[in-house]
């Protein structure tokens, strides 16, 4: 990968602004910008010092652009670890883009979306993990979700994992000192403390893995459905949950025909709940596609509100909506507790034996009461017990990315390959071999052993400029 040539872009958003920011970076990116930037001589500029000039457009038609203030940062201390200019201009979209413009003619192109930190990876300036966080940090829509990025940011999961490498790089070390010595040490190659060490390295990582359905939680937000037969309450619940009047109620059924999604803050996770078409058989086309819908977003989602009228006895409708949430994390409202409570625990437990979990709340929509209890379950079934500890700001080391759950899924049953064949006195190659694997799995997280296609659809998720 080509990173000896020079880039540039603008940094900031497109649109009217105090100030619009553009950035150069490369071996030659003193010279480029040099050749547009009139004020002082940047080439001789000392690191990381302002200077306040003009930008003009390059011969034989040159004139000024704009009024800048060039920012100077010389390898590696700058973001991308090589040479950097960086010239803030008036915002808005002609000054910037002129500016621009006279870059690429002195000798720069257009940076790709997320090249900068491409670079700074490259460089080694950042680990992966690290850079993911940065596209993490522009993208965070709640305080955890920014939290949770600037702790990977500053490196939490990274120098968790750097302990975890070095461990395993200990046992691997011993097994293959023993291999070389096998007369010395009575032939066992992968003795019980180390077998213990690695299962414990194992154990760890499996502990990273649980907190991640959370983490991504927090970092992507969560789809929650609203479900349920028709005239239960479901979009009464939905208001209320919101508190402003977002989905029609009406006692006529059929009344929601269309998702109507509307997010919510839960514990600093991003909530996004959506009120459907009442579940039933219809000959009516527009709701029937309605419902249609409905299916469709439940077979999406993990996590599901099923909303039933909990002051009459459960109908079949009622039953056939429960049979289809198998697999599911339920969280069951029983609605209209004001008119009384008829529908048996049992009965609504047998409806849902092949949930994955269930909760059930007693709410009513119309006085707003239970609504306190109603998000205290659904902030457990999200796993939001630990959003405290991310408001508190304690650095945490999580996997947020799929990528690193599945490289860490690798490595710890690779580690716990390698301590069953210590058990059963294989060969310590294979012991190596398999702690090696671990290795090479955890290594992708960071970077240490990565591709470039992965490398391609990390930085596809950038902005250019950043």
């Amino acid at each position: 990968m080509d990173v000896d040539d020079v880039i540039a872009a603008i940094c900031t958003a497109p649109g009217v602004a105090g100030l619009a920011v553009l950035r150069v970076s490369g071996p030659g990116a003193l010279a480029v910008a040099g050749r547009v930037f009139r004020g002082a001589d940047l080439a001789a500029a000392p690191s990381h010092t302002l200077h306040h000039g003009w930008a003009w457009s390059a011969e034989p038609e040159a004139r000024r652009l704009d009024e800048v203030v060039a920012a100077v940062f010389r390898a590696p201390r700058s973001y991308t670890g090589e040479d950097v200019v960086e010239l803030s201009c008036h915002g808005g979209r002609l000054s910037a883009e002129r500016v621009l413009d006279a870059l690429r003619a002195a000798g720069a192109r257009l940076a790709r979306p997320g090249e900068f930190t491409l670079r700074a990876f490259l460089r080694g300036r950042i680990d992966l993990a690290q850079a993911e966080a940065v596209a993490d940090v522009i993208h965070a829509e709640t305080s955890a979700a920014h939290r949770l990025a600037l702790d990977q940011l500053a490196g939490s999961l990274s120098r968790a994992l750097v302990g975890i490498e070095n461990r395993v790089l200990d046992a691997l070390a011993e097994v293959e000192a023993r291999v070389d010595f096998a007369e010395d040490v009575g032939g066992v190659e992968a003795p019980p403390h180390v077998r213990s060490a690695v299962r414990a390295v194992a154990a760890e990582l499996d502990a990273l893995r649980r907190g991640s359905a959370w983490a991504r939680a927090v970092r992507e937000g969560v789809r929650v459905p609203i479900v349920g037969r028709p005239n239960v309450g479901k979009s009464s619940v939905f208001n209320a949950l919101l508190g402003e009047e977002r989905a029609i109620v009406a006692a006529i059924p059929g009344t929601t025909r269309d998702r109507v999604s509307e997010p919510l803050e839960l514990g600093g996770v991003r909530v996004v709940l959506s009120d459907t078409a009442g579940l039933r058989e219809t000959s009516d086309a527009v709701e029937s596609i309605g419902i249609e819908r409905a299916r469709a977003t439940l077979d999406e989602s993990r996590i599901v509100l099923w909303v039933v009228d909990g002051s009459t006895p459960l109908l079949d409708a009622d039953l056939a909506v429960g049979r289809a949430l198998a697999g599911k994390q339920v969280l069951l409202v029983l609605n209209k507790r004001d008119l009384g409570a008829a529908v048996e625990r049992r009965t609504v437990l047998d409806a849902l034996s092949t949930a994955a979990d269930v909760a059930i709340v007693a709410v009513s929509a119309r006085d707003r009461s239970g609504l306190d209890d109603l998000r205290r379950a659904l902030a457990t079934l999200l796993g939001l017990e630990d959003a405290a500890a991310v408001e508190s700001g304690a650095p945490r080391a999580v996997l947020a990315h799929a990528r690193h759950v599945d490289a860490v899924a690798r490595a710890s049953a690779a580690l716990e390959r390698a301590a069953a064949a210590g058990d059963d006195d294989l060969p310590g190659e294979v012991v190596a071999l398999e702690l090696r694997e671990a290795l090479d799995a955890l290594g992708e997280v960071s970077g240490r052993r990565v591709d470039a296609d992965v490398l391609d659809r990390i930085f596809a998720r950038f902005c250019i400029g950043k």
